[in-house]
C-alpha cells in the first residue's frame, strides 16, 4: 500500500501538480486527508505551531512519535510522512534507527533535511526499505546557525550546491525533493534537471508541487505568518469572534 502511494506521487511529475500540507493530530488528519491530498507531512514545524517552542530545534523524536501515532490513526489515503527531527540523523546508524521509529509510530515515509551532506544516512534509510523525501534549500533545523531564513541560491555557489544535492538524492533513491525558499528560478532548474518531483514552500511557481505549514493556510499559526503564503483563510480571528459570541451567551443568556 505504501508502496503504491510513492509511486503514484512519483508519477505525477509533470502530469498533475502536487498540494501537500501538515498534519499534527486525528482530526486535522481526517479533514486534509478528506480532501484528497496525496500527500501529508508529520512536519517538526509542530514545534513552532503546536507546543509553543521558538524554533523546530526544540523538537524531540518522542514528541515526533506522538503526533506521528495521532495522525496515522486517522488512517489516511493519503501518503503519511514525517520529519527526522533535528539531532537524530547525526550518523547511518542513528539516522536509520529513528526512522524506524517513525515508521513504527505510523508513518510511510520519512523527511530529511540536506543533500550531499548527509548522503551516507540517506543511503542507509533508503537501504533499509523506507521511502525517504529529501529536503533542500533553507533548512529549518540550520536556522539557528544561520541566523533566520533566508532565501538560497540567489549566488552562484549555492545554484550548483543546490543542483548538485538534488542529483544526489535522486541517484539516492528519494522519490521527491521539498524546496524550501530556495530562490525561483534555482528550483525551477532543479526541478527540470531531476526527474523526481519537486515539492517547494516559498520557492515559486515552477516546481512540481506545493507544501505548506497547514495553520499558516488557515490563519491560525500564532504571531507570524511567512508571506509566501498567497492564501490565507484569516481562520483565527472567525474563531475568536464565534468565542465571544458564545461567551456572551453563556454570562447574558437572556440577552441585553
Amino acid at each position: 500500500m505504501t508502496a503504491d502511494k510513492v509511486t503514484k506521487i512519483r508519477a505525477m511529475k509533470g502530469r498533475e501538480r502536487i498540494a501537500a500540507l501538515t498534519v499534527y493530530d486525528f482530526a486535522m488528519a481526517k479533514m486534509l486527508d478528506a480532501a484528497g491530498l496525496p500527500l501529508l507531512l508529520v512536519g517538526d514545524s509542530v514545534g513552532m505551531v503546536v507546543l509553543g517552542y521558538p524554533d523546530t530545534t526544540c523538537v524531540t523524536m518522542a514528541e515526533m512519535e506522538h503526533h506521528v501515532r495521532a495522525a496515522a490513526r486517522a488512517k489516511p489515503q493519503s501518503l503519511l510522512a514525517a520529519d527526522i527531527p533535528y539531532g537524530s540523523c547525526a550518523t547511518p546508524a542513528k539516522a536509520v534507527e529513528n526512522a524506524r521509529r517513525l515508521i513504527a509510530a505510523g508513518a510511510e515515509a520519512v523527511k530529511a533535511e540536506g543533500g550531499r551532506n548527509i548522503l551516507p544516512q540517506i543511503q542507509a534509510i533508503i537501504a533499509d526499505g523506507i521511502p525517504l523525501l529529501g529536503h533542500l534549500g533553507m533548512l529549518p533545523q540550520n536556522a539557528l546557525v544561520e541566523g533566520g531564513y533566508h532565501v538560497k541560491g540567489k549566488i552562484e555557489e549555492e545554484r550548483l550546491g543546490l543542483i548538485a544535492d538534488a542529483v544526489v538524492l535522486e541517484q539516492a533513491g528519494a522519490f521527491g525533493i521539498v524546496l524550501e525558499l530556495v530562490a525561483a528560478p534555482v528550483a525551477q532548474e532543479i526541478t527540470a534537471t531531476v526527474s523526481i518531483p519537486t515539492v517547494g514552500i516559498g520557492s515559486g511557481p515552477h516546481c512540481d508541487g506545493e507544501i505548506l505549514v497547514t495553520t499558516d493556510l488557515l490563519g491560525t499559526s500564532p504571531g507570524y505568518i511567512p508571506k509566501h503564503v498567497k492564501k490565507n483563510w484569516h481562520l483565527a480571528e472567525q474563531i475568536r469572534a464565534a468565542v465571544v459570541e458564545w461567551k456572551e451567551s453563556v454570562v447574558h443568556p437572556g440577552g441585553p
